[in-house]
């Protein structure tokens, strides 16, 4: 395995199980509910309900889980979420931010620590592993949607500040505080998108030793599971 970064680079390479998908759908389905509590039940008039619900696509959701998730921000009122973040390091001091949507910090909290622990690392304070990331606004568009040329052009005139592109996906980067003004510019041109989510890229990286893949997997697996946790970063890099 190359590179480093976001944990789904490296779950796609291990399938998706049924059970797998579940998880999935379930936090996708978190994500739409909190987003249209917070603003309008209508996507066309919130960007973040909006990019909550491509997201569900990019994914298979099936639409009927798509609209009882947005009914379920009316019908539950009294159900409060919070955005949490979590930072601190796991096997081979390998920095990692957790970010979780729950409805109880006190079991979220206890749950992630629990889990950093059994894996030998440790939670930390905010800040402890957050400095060894920047912090940007990260657009996803599958090469289908449009060409390599095309899609440089279209990223400078919506104000990005960076455009990559890879096998399967373009991938446009800009400021955090930019990211619904960018993706508002481009879907003028563009229909379809794989993701809008702000993203924590490495400032650096730790190499993992062959002989640990497994054992960080394991602990990036486990914490993928909790229900609470929506996404994961790290700054491991594995090697070949």
């Amino acid at each position: 395995m190359a590179g480093h970064s976001h944990w789904a680079g490296i779950k796609h390479k291990k399938g998706k199980a049924d059970k797998q998908r579940s998880k999935i759908f379930s936090k996708l389905s978190k994500e739409i509910t909190v987003a249209a509590k917070l603003g309008d039940k209508d996507p066309v008039m919130n960007a973040r309900l909006r990019s909550a619900i491509q997201a569900a696509r990019s994914s298979n959701m099936p639409k009927d889980n798509i609209e009882r998730a947005i009914d379920k921000s009316s019908t539950n009122t009294e159900l409060i979420f919070e955005n949490l973040r979590y930072e601190g390091f796991g096997p081979q001091k390998v920095a990692v931010i957790v970010e979780a949507l729950t409805d109880n910090k006190n079991r979220t909290a206890s749950n992630i620590r629990t889990i950093f622990q059994k894996a030998g690392g440790s939670l930390g304070t905010q800040g402890s592993a957050s400095h060894n990331f920047n912090q940007l606004g990260i657009i996803k568009i599958d090469k289908k949607e449009v060409s390599d040329e095309r899609i440089f052009e279209l990223a400078i005139e919506a104000g990005a500040d960076e455009c990559n592109t890879n096998d399967n996906f373009h991938e446009i980067q800009c400021a955090v505080n930019e990211i619904y003004n960018v993706k508002k510019e481009l879907e003028k041109k563009i229909n379809n998108f794989i993701s809008t989510k702000i993203e924590w890229k490495p400032l650096n990286s730790v190499e993992v030793l062959k002989e640990k893949t497994d054992d960080l997997i394991n602990f990036f697996d486990t914490l993928e599971n909790d229900d609470d946790v929506q996404n994961i970063f790290s700054n491991a890099k594995f090697t070949k």
